[in-house]
C-alpha cells in the first residue's frame, strides 16, 4: 500500500518538535502541502528550512491553541495563504505532572485548556471548510493513560481522555460529510520528556512493554499517514494505540 497526498493541505499542531516534527515532515514526503503550526516560532522555521532543502512546500504559523485571539489570526492567514485545510493534526499539549493532593489549581486548568479545550478550538475553526468540500480528515493525538490511567497525571490523563470522547462524539456528527476523526493513542514514546530520564527509569519504562522498546516518534506518524489517508476512509471514530502492546 503506497500512501500518497498529493494535492492535500495538512495543518499539524504542535509541528515543532517530537510527534508534531515527524507527522509534518512524514506528510510532506508523502507529498502533501503541510501547515506548520505551533506556540514556537524558530524550531518551526528550521524545520519549514528542511523541508525546502527537500523540495517540499510547507508555511509556518504562530498559533497559540490556547488563545481564541491566537487561533483566528492564524486561521485568517491560513485561509489567505491556501484557502482550505484537507487534513487536521491536533497534536499539541503539554504536560505539568504532579500527585492531585498537591495539584496548583493552574496546573489543571493550563493542561486541560490547551490539550482539550486547544483541540477543540483548532478543530472548529477548521470544521465548517471541511463539511462544505464534504471531505476531511481529523486525527487527534490522545494518549495511552486516557484509558490506563497514570499516578501523577490527573490532568494530563483527563485531558486526553476527554479527547477520546471529543473524537468520539464529533465523529458520529460528521461521518455523512464525508469526513473522517480518529485518534491515536501513543504510549512511552522517545521524546524530550523521556530523554530527560535516567538509564534505570528508562529500563523500567521498557520492561512494562511486551515490544521491549520505546517507540519512536516515527511509529506514531505512520499510524497518522494511515488515519489520514484515502484508505482509511471506512474507518472513524476509533482511538489506535502506538504502544508496543503497552495497554491492550
Amino acid at each position: 500500500m503506497v500512501l500518497s497526498f498529493d494535492g492535500k493541505v495538512a495543518l499539524v499542531t504542535g509541528a515543532a518538535r517530537g510527534i508534531g516534527r515527524a507527522i509534518a515532515l512524514a506528510l510532506s514526503g508523502k507529498g502533501a502541502e503541510v501547515l506548520l503550526a505551533d506556540i514556537l516560532l524558530e524550531p518551526l522555521k528550521e524545520l519549514q528550512a528542511e523541508l525546502a532543502q527537500a523540495g517540499s512546500m510547507a508555511r509556518v504559523y504562530t498559533m497559540d491553541i490556547t488563545s481564541v485571539e491566537s487561533v483566528a489570526k492564524a486561521f485568517w492567514s491560513i485561509e489567505r495563504d491556501v484557502k482550505r485545510v484537507d487534513l487536521l493534526i491536533n497534536n499539541a499539549g503539554i504536560t505539568r505532572d504532579g500527585l492531585l493532593v498537591r495539584m496548583r489549581d493552574e496546573d489543571w486548568h493550563a493542561v486541560l485548556d490547551t490539550n482539550l479545550s486547544g483541540t477543540y478550538r483548532v478543530t472548529r475553526a477548521v470544521l465548517k471548510g471541511m463539511m462544505k468540500a464534504r471531505y476531511g480528515r481529523i486525527v487527534n493525538i490522545a494518549s495511552v493513560v486516557a484509558e490506563m490511567g497514570n499516578a501523577g497525571q490527573t490532568n494530563y490523563a483527563a485531558s486526553k481522555a476527554g479527547i477520546i470522547g471529543f473524537t468520539k462524539s464529533l465523529a458520529r456528527e460528521v461521518a455523512s460529510r464525508g469526513i473522517t476523526v480518529n485518534a491515536i493513542a501513543p504510549g512511552y514514546i522517545e521524546t524530550a520528556m523521556t530523554e530527560a530520564l535516567d538509564e534505570k527509569a528508562k529500563e523500567h519504562l521498557k520492561d512494562m512493554i511486551p515490544a521491549g522498546r520505546l517507540g519512536s516518534p516515527e511509529d506514531v506518524a505512520n499510524a497518522a499517514l494511515f488515519l489520514l489517508s484515502e484508505e482509511s476512509s471506512y474507518i472513524t471514530g476509533q482511538v489506535l494505540h502506538v504502544g508496543g502492546g503497552l495497554y491492550m
